[in-house]
């Protein structure tokens, strides 16, 4: 009755916790009870169950943000607002994190802060006393408060913006003049060009928080940046995660997307005391992932899909569904459930799943006569 995996799983416990056979089979028994409670019967609608169990205790999801522990001033998003950026795919999210995670040789503290300071991004306005416009030379005066500082200023404006200007350095000062003679305004657009000129560490993680897990020290980083982080020799790639659905289907492909749906949707219902089955999480997953990409839960995603006119136009947008729909002369063939419930037809779940023919008291002396003929 229960599957290959399971059955491993049952030898693997009794082997470790040396269980004896009267006791195994005990074991096997509770589990196979569990997983035959667990199961769906043929025609359920599992599909509005889902919908139903992840919905109705989201209402009771809290609409707010509230600082990282130990970390004032970092927002993070929760409760509802996390939601919907997980079930609507949002492709920028409001607080992109990751959790990176040290590989076993650089799991001390000392070394997990020196990554911490090596990820961080430093630009240029972060590392310089002031920028300044000399209007009378129409240049820029960036102003460096540490003199080990100033080379790498220097090469990364020449890297970035060397094609409009011409760099010099004049003590502990960076002097910027542009090739063409520039407006007030432009000058203050390069200004502000200048200043976000990364120097050192990883483009988009903003800070690094060290803490302790178990026996592992771990980074948590406000910002993301998943493929550079990975290329690190310090960074264990297996363990190392973001919360940014969208960059890990990039880097890691789908079905680490879909992990990531799962994991970080189970994890806002949990920290808001909601206890909801996992497996609904995973078929809603499993949804959003099936084709190969990301499809958000909406006009735009999966009900915007269906095959069914009447499915969709019930849904959003109704007018524009129908009237797409006549002059692609699509036809509606009715093997969903929506599109019957409207029009008062049996839904294809459960009983409406099939036809059931009855031969009733007449039909039996029917038949009766024809075969009394045919021995006549």
């Amino acid at each position: 009755m229960l599957p290959k995996k399971i059955v491993e799983e049952i030898d693997k416990v009794a082997k470790e916790l040396k269980l004896g056979e009267e006791e195994r089979k005990r074991l096997e028994k509770e589990v196979e009870r569990v997983y035959l409670n667990s199961r769906f019967e043929p025609g359920e609608a599992i599909g509005i169950l889902t919908a139903q169990s992840i919905s109705e205790p989201a209402t009771q999801l809290t609409m707010r943000t509230y600082h990282l522990a130990g970390a004032a001033g970092i927002k993070v998003t929760f409760g509802l607002p996390r939601l919907i950026e997980i079930f609507d795919a949002k492709r920028k999210i409001e607080t992109p994190m990751m959790t990176v995670y040290l590989k076993k040789e650089y799991n001390t503290k000392e070394d997990a802060e020196r990554l911490a300071f090596k990820i961080v991004e430093r630009r240029i306005k972060d590392v310089a006393k002031s920028i300044s416009i000399d209007i009378g030379e129409n240049t820029l005066i960036v102003e460096i408060g540490e003199e080990k500082e100033l080379e790498k200023v220097k090469k990364a404006i020449k890297e970035h913006i060397a094609r409009k200007v011409e760099v010099k350095v004049k003590e502990n000062s960076i002097i910027i003049r542009p090739k063409e003679e520039l407006s007030f305004s432009d000058l203050q657009k390069l200004k502000v060009e200048v200043g976000n000129i990364l120097v050192e560490g990883i483009e988009g993680i903003t800070a690094a928080i060290i803490r302790k897990e178990g026996e592992n020290w771990v980074l948590q980083t406000v910002g993301s940046n998943l493929r550079e982080v990975l290329k690190l020799e310090e960074v264990n790639e297996r363990k190392t995660i973001s919360n940014d659905i969208y960059e890990v289907y990039e880097v890691l492909g789908i079905e680490a997307a879909r992990n990531v749906i799962v994991k970080e949707a189970y994890k806002t219902m949990q920290e808001q005391g909601l206890d909801v089955d996992i497996r609904y999480l995973l078929l809603l997953a499993d949804v959003m992932t099936w084709s190969g990409e990301i499809s958000s839960i909406g006009r735009y995603g999966v009900a915007g899909a269906k095959a069914s006119v009447l499915s969709r136009a019930a849904f959003e947008e109704t007018i524009k569904h129908l009237i797409r729909a006549s002059i692609k002369n699509e036809v509606d063939e009715f093997k969903g459930l929506f599109e019957n419930v409207m029009v008062g037809q049996p839904a294809p779940v459960g009983t409406g799943m099939f036809e059931l023919i009855m031969r009733g008291e007449e039909n039996e002396h029917r038949r009766n006569d024809k075969e009394s003929d045919k021995r006549e």
